[in-house]
């Protein structure tokens, strides 16, 4: 198998975008992604997208888009893995272009959440949980995810204040991102003030519905600096990993096994530690789902990701950075296309392109995107050639 090098990114703006449409979305993300990277043809291509029949009414991506972007006749295929999508797709591409049956591939992925009204976005994202034991019994997301909350409230003593300091320090990252879909800064009270979703979480605990798509070239990585002019990013290693789809099939609601098993396979592929990390990008879907994820992946002892957010660990310029975009609560959450924007964030951090976002010396990047309520997730670790 080769070693896979990233060479090329693009990425629109996230938010309501009425005036674009899902393929122009994607279309843009890509003619990026391949004016950054600066090759001059496309062997195949994968597009990451959840639930375009329901949001838009349209399937059949794969060929949409290959037509959309005129590539046709290369191979193009659609991947589902519900929020997992993009990940998954990133990790279709890279086992394309190791396997060597591709050399140049395209990862993209889009939504378009906002030409429904909330009632029909809710259902379309409640289809990523058990629609016959969850779904058909009223459980939404946010339901799902405080039943998670409250699980590590009670076994661990997390607080309110904890989850209120994820969604400050996302804003306060996202309000330098200038593709986020809302960069203003939050207060603490302002997140425990707010409309009360589903307890215990509140509408600024909660990630927005989004418009938006990315995308990224890939190659082998001793191809890598003969196509590109800018600094490669190898892809180390790649973790993917399944978990009930129902929370009451699972042995502890208040960890995400599936998250943990694929940050294994990812860290031993990479030959890397949880404290080879320099910056990380995580799904963060609501405040629990970081907290939780950031124990997952090795950073934080069981129950301690809480205190470590609000002693400042993750912020920019602590032991871990986490979300330097902004996250998928202030960057947003276009559910196709996060897996590959965030890729895209660590692609810019590790290349030092990311601005006023910069971490400093960072060399190894992580991202950890998931379906559901971690019944899929996917991990991958990035370094800088």
């Amino acid at each position: 198998m080769r070693d896979v090098a990233i060479i090329g990114v693009g990425l629109t703006k996230c938010g309501e975008i009425w005036e674009k449409s899902l393929r122009d979305l994607y279309v843009e993300a890509a003619l990026g992604a391949i004016k950054d990277s600066g090759v001059d043809h496309v062997d195949s291509m994968y597009v990451g997208c959840m639930s375009s029949g329901l949001f838009v009414g349209q399937e059949h991506l794969g060929a949409l888009m290959a037509d959309y972007l005129g590539q046709c006749p290369i191979p193009a295929t659609r991947v589902e893995s519900a929020c997992a999508s993009g990940g998954t797709a990133m990790r279709m591409g890279a086992l394309d272009v190791a396997s060597g049956q591709s050399d140049v591939v395209l990862v993209g992925g889009v939504e378009k959440m906002t030409d429904v009204g909330g009632d029909e976005a809710t259902y379309a994202l409640a289809t990523a949980a058990d629609q016959e034991w969850e779904g058909f019994n009223g459980a939404t997301f946010p339901g799902l995810y405080a039943m998670m909350a409250i699980a590590h409230m009670h076994q661990y003593g997390t607080t309110s204040e904890q989850l209120a300091a994820v969604a400050v320090k996302n804003h306060d990252n996202g309000s330098r991102n200038p593709n986020a879909q809302f960069p203003a800064k939050i207060s603490v009270d302002a997140v425990l003030n707010s409309v009360m979703v589903a307890d215990p979480l509140h509408i600024l605990d909660c990630s927005p519905i989004t418009d938006g798509a990315a995308a990224v070239i890939l190659c082998p990585a001793d191809r890598a600096k003969e196509l590109t002019k800018k600094t490669p990013i190898r892809i180390l290693g790649v973790g993917h990993a399944s978990d009930s789809i129902a929370l009451h099939s699972r042995k502890n609601l208040a960890v995400l096994d599936g998250v943990a098993r694929a940050a294994d396979l990812a860290y031993t592929a990479a030959g890397k530690g949880p404290k080879d990390i320099d910056v990380c990008e995580v799904h963060d879907c609501f405040t629990i789902a970081e907290i939780m994820a950031t124990e997952a992946l090795g950073f934080f002892e069981q129950g301690k990701g809480g205190p470590g957010v609000e002693a400042g660990e993750t912020s920019p310029g602590g032991r871990i950075p986490v979300n330097p975009s902004g996250g998928l609560k202030s960057k947003g959450h276009p559910v196709g296309a996060t897996g590959v924007a965030q890729v895209i964030e660590i692609v810019e951090q590790l290349r030092g392109e990311a601005g006023e976002r910069q971490v400093k010396n960072a060399r190894v990047g992580m991202t950890q995107n998931m379906g559901g309520t971690g019944a899929s997730s996917v991990v991958h670790i990035l370094e800088a050639m």
